[in-house]
């Protein structure tokens, strides 16, 4: 095999995508990169010859006490990807990473292992974050996140990535970096490269070298409002067969992603539970490969309560309720990429409406739900809820993306009738790490015209406690015993990649209680 060498080499690293680690066990962890074996060999390229990569893991950044090795090969078939499903290693570990090839060693990565299942652990910490779009701003949250010390993992509810071509997004003032490619990402090389140019950002860079994600994809990964036979966006004349375009989507983002999937391609199935000893289970969903498609028109919206409608599909749904019913866990936490709280909206001024409409995806003429969510597969919700309510499963959190902004939320039986009635769990909704706010597209002065829009909805929903639709940042979900709380933290400025963060709100969901809000962030 060829390899360049001197000024050629030096200019392109041979592990110029970092280091990253994902879904933790008791006893294992996956560990990833991505191996540059010559300079033509770009991500999507197809180009490069194998590469033998060797692993290491320790207990200690200075590999003096190694606890594993081996070795794999990186090919073009995986666009020279390398993800390894390291096992035996020891319940509530600490442990480092790195990986060697072409005479080169990878970043140290640092991961950790989940509490052993019959531990019971005094607390867990996790950051949240969804909708990190390159072109919207820098990834200042997940700076902040990495510098902390005191977290288990981060949960990533989706869009990672975006599709858009370049200039496309319609941001704030538009593109402040431009995406690679330049089109809208379409084929596999197309999403490959998008994968890799997202995998360069410092910020994202070093969370990822920090501690172990917990990811789930949401539309922006393939396509906007995506669903199992296609997307609003989705053009067959322009852009070719939906399923093509799926397949290629979901290859790159295992390829490029530290997910354990079971199976491959467009029939992987990431939906996947992660237990944390006796305190609590994480159930990470998929609401976008099994889903029908989203009712659009005014005519429509006579079928949101259709029976035969679902946003999980129905193998997801029972391997959902069957696994809340039997978790031999207090907490109950769900990773869900769109909202589940019941929403119904107050009459908006027109600009109110517009904003809502390109974020939510609501039609111009204004409804009473954004049927991308959950509210427009209301017999799916009913069958979780019901499920919840009938067989007693209490302490049971959803965690959320999606939307821009930020929600805590108790989640009724029955909305009009709350607060009395009912209640099956909690949400909280984490806002954007850049993709523009509902906020920002009004196009009013901060903490403005947004103050009372946030009024009228929690006013005319009344088992939403807080709503905060300007923000970006991340959350800090922190769970004991006693109760999980999130803290929302916020960006002064995402298009200043040095930006400052201040604590935004919190809120606690007590065991067997009711959302309730909370003066200061955990410590």
């Amino acid at each position: 095999m060829l390899l360049a060498t001197g000024t050629a080499r030096a200019a392109v690293p041979v592990f110029a995508h970092g280091v990253a680690s994902g879904d933790p066990l008791p006893t294992g962890v996956i560990i990833w990169t991505r191996v540059t074996v010559s300079p033509d060999a770009t991500p999507g390229s197809g180009a490069g010859a194998p590469a033998t990569v060797g692993w290491e893991v320790a207990r200690d950044a200075a590999f003096a006490e190694p606890v594993a090795s081996g070795s794999v090969t990186a090919t073009s078939d995986s666009d020279h990807t390398v993800k390894v499903d390291v096992t035996g290693l020891a319940p509530g570990g600490v442990y480092h990473y790195r990986f060697t090839a072409l005479g080169e060693s990878s970043p140290v990565g640092r991961t950790c292992t989940a509490p052993a299942v019959a531990d019971s652990p005094e607390r867990l910490r996790f950051g949240v974050v969804s909708c990190s779009n390159w072109e919207a701003g820098y990834f200042g949250a997940y700076r902040h996140l990495a510098a902390r010390d005191d977290l288990d993992a981060i949960v990533h509810l989706g869009d990672y990535i975006y599709e858009y071509g370049r200039g496309e997004y319609g941001g704030r003032s538009g593109a402040v970096r431009p995406h690679e490619p330049a089109v809208e990402i379409v084929t596999l090389a197309d999403y490959r490269i998008r994968h890799a140019q997202y995998k360069t950002d410092p910020d994202l860079a070093l969370l990822h070298s920090r501690l172990p994600f917990i990811c789930t994809w949401d539309d922006h990964e393939s396509a906007d409002n995506s669903w199992s036979g296609g997307s609003s966006t989705h053009d067959p004349a322009v852009s070719g067969d939906w399923r093509d375009r799926r397949a290629a989507s979901a290859r790159a983002y295992l390829e490029w992603m530290p997910v354990r999937a079971n199976g491959s391609g467009e029939q992987a199935k990431i939906y996947r539970r992660l237990r944390f000893g006796t305190l609590a289970e994480l159930s990470m969903l998929d609401l976008r490969s099994y889903r029908d498609r989203e009712a659009e028109a005014v005519t429509g919206w006579r079928d949101i309560d259709d029976p035969a409608r679902t946003i999980t599909g129905k193998a997801q749904m029972e391997w959902l309720t069957a696994g809340v019913a039997s978790a031999p866990v207090q907490w109950k936490l769900i990773g869900n990429s769109v909202m589940i709280a019941p929403l119904v909206f107050p009459p908006l001024e027109p600009a109110t409406t517009e904003a809502f409409t390109r974020v939510m995806g609501l039609p111009q003429a204004g409804i009473p739900a954004n049927a991308d969510q959950w509210d427009g597969y209301t017999a799916d919700r009913r069958t979780l809820f019901r499920t919840l309510h009938d067989q007693r499963i209490g302490d049971v959190v959803f965690l959320t993306g999606d939307i821009h902004s930020s929600w805590a939320a108790d989640l009724p039986i029955d909305a009009a009738n709350y607060p009395g009635g009912p209640t099956v769990g909690a949400e909280f909704v984490v806002p954007s790490v850049t993709s523009s706010s509902i906020g920002e597209l009004i196009g009013a002065p901060p903490r403005t015209a947004a103050v009372p829009i946030e009024a009228a909805v929690t006013g005319a929903n009344h088992h939403l406690r807080y709503v905060e639709l300007e923000s970006h940042g991340y959350g800090v979900l922190d769970v004991t015993t006693e109760r999980a709380q999130m803290d929302w933290f916020y960006l002064a400025d995402v298009e200043n990649p040095d930006s400052a963060v201040r604590h935004g709100a919190s809120f606690a969901v007590p065991s067997g209680g009711r959302v309730t809000p909370r003066s200061a962030p955990v410590h």
